[in-house]
């Protein structure tokens, strides 16, 4: 990436002076800060409409039908290679008078993708990552922090998001210590009731819910002690709970009927013995009373919890998500099975969800539920928060987080995302 001191849009890289500076190339990202206006000329909804979507100082101010977006004096020129396509702007981009047109080539538009389920903190090992990595770069313009970080770390997390360009958001975990260990629900004295209720306070602008791992592996012999705690703690603090299912004890059938409306239920495809799902395919009784009292349900990807014949199984049932997430982190980004967002809608492509329903699940659906409305649609007047994508016919070999293969014919790739007032152009694996 190549950027100029102070029109450099990475805040920390903004009072280099004096020249130019080459920063670290990662995942083929090409950033840069635009003019005054900039026009995303020649893209299409998901429904299929052709728009240019015009944007001013990083606010949308006109959505007009296709090529009536451009000044009737400006050229788009897509085999033109000027200076600032070698300086690393998008080759499809021309920049007259102060207003830079992006040709999208028929490219869809959403709203910025919502990913719900990320680990965001890269001092922690396995599960962290740097916020941009699984942010922008990944075409996600805002991540949730899935309970990384418990009261010990939480200031730390905040801080770390106003260096970069994705937006983020949090669910604290209960455990003050979060995931510096990994059976952080195994002591109950981890949880403390006064600190979290502080990081609320504090952090409220940040934090939108309360994690809660209940598996085996993370509460040891507490079984479902944790969530009954966090079901206090989520009366008190009026936040709802991310719950990560998994592994037994405790039994799927005493964690479920704790959850209330809007509390999330993460990891709802796994494969595991303890799953939502009967062997024969069908939901079991607590899932389906859980969908009816309005309980929101959460892919949360992972390296562990998204098997196939478990998805279909939801499918066949109607049993769809709510929101699609990655539970992504350094490991199974670079390793997999997850390696990124368009990856993992791929997925639900294969499985016979429409177009309009895998982004919905990752757009409306998500801002719906973070309450930032704002967030899920393209609308004059907003502040510009846009992926850029493509369905791309192309054979490819996807697996799930049980090792399955299944090979399919469609791609959904992420080519870039307009943001916090930058175009962010990215090339990253489907």
């Amino acid at each position: 990436m190549l950027c100029w001191g102070s029109n450099c849009p990475v805040p920390a890289y903004q009072g280099i002076k004096g020249g130019l500076f080459e920063l670290p190339y990662l995942l083929k990202c090409v950033v840069k800060g635009m003019d005054d206006r900039f026009i995303l000329h020649n893209v299409k909804r998901v429904d299929g409409e052709e728009i240019d979507i015009v944007i001013e100082d990083g606010r949308i101010i006109g959505i007009t039908p296709v090529g009536q977006g451009i000044p009737a004096q400006t050229q788009v020129e897509n085999d033109t290679t000027t200076a600032d396509d070698r300086l690393g702007t998008p080759s499809q981009s021309q920049s007259v008078d102060g207003i830079t047109v992006y040709d999208g080539q028929g490219s869809y538009v959403s709203s910025g993708w919502i990913d719900m389920h990320v680990h965001a903190f890269p001092e922690f090992d396995p599960y962290g990552d740097e916020i941009d990595e699984i942010g922008v770069k990944q075409g996600v313009t805002t991540i949730v922090d899935a309970g990384s970080c418990g009261a010990d770390r939480i200031m730390d997390l905040a801080r770390s998001s106003q260096e970069a360009m994705t937006n983020l958001f949090a669910f604290l975990n209960i455990s003050r210590i979060g995931l510096k260990r990994i059976d952080e629900l195994s002591n109950l004295e981890w949880i403390d009731r006064g600190k979290v209720l502080a990081s609320v306070d504090t952090f409220s602008d940040v934090i939108v819910g309360l994690k809660a791992r209940i598996s085996n592996s993370v509460v040891g012999g507490n079984g479902v002690k944790p969530l009954q705690t966090a079901r206090r703690l989520s009366i008190e603090t009026e936040l709802p709970l991310m719950v990560h299912i998994g592994s037994a004890p405790p039994d799927i059938t005493e964690v479920i009927p704790l959850l209330e409306r809007k509390d999330i239920i993460t990891h709802y495809l796994n494969g595991k013995k303890n799953k939502l799902f009967d062997e024969q395919g069908q939901p079991l009784q607590v899932l389906q009373e859980a969908v009816a009292r309005g309980v929101h349900l959460d892919v949360g990807h992972g390296t562990a919890s998204f098997s196939f014949q478990v998805a279909e199984a939801a499918k066949q049932y109607g049993i769809s998500p709510n929101t699609i997430s990655t539970d992504i982190y350094r490991g199974n980004r670079l390793n997999g099975p997850v390696y990124s967002m368009a990856n993992v809608l791929s997925k639900f492509l294969l499985l016979g969800y429409p177009l309009e329903q895998i982004i919905a699940a990752v757009t409306t659906n998500a801002a719906e539920w973070l309450g930032r409305p704002d967030l899920g649609r393209i609308r004059t007047g907003d502040v510009a928060n846009l992926t850029l994508f493509s369905l791309e016919q192309e054979s490819a070999i996807l697996t799930d987080s049980e090792g399955e293969q299944r090979t399919t014919n469609q791609l959904i790739k992420a080519k870039g995302v307009y943001t916090n007032g930058t175009f962010i152009k990215c090339e990253v694996r489907p």
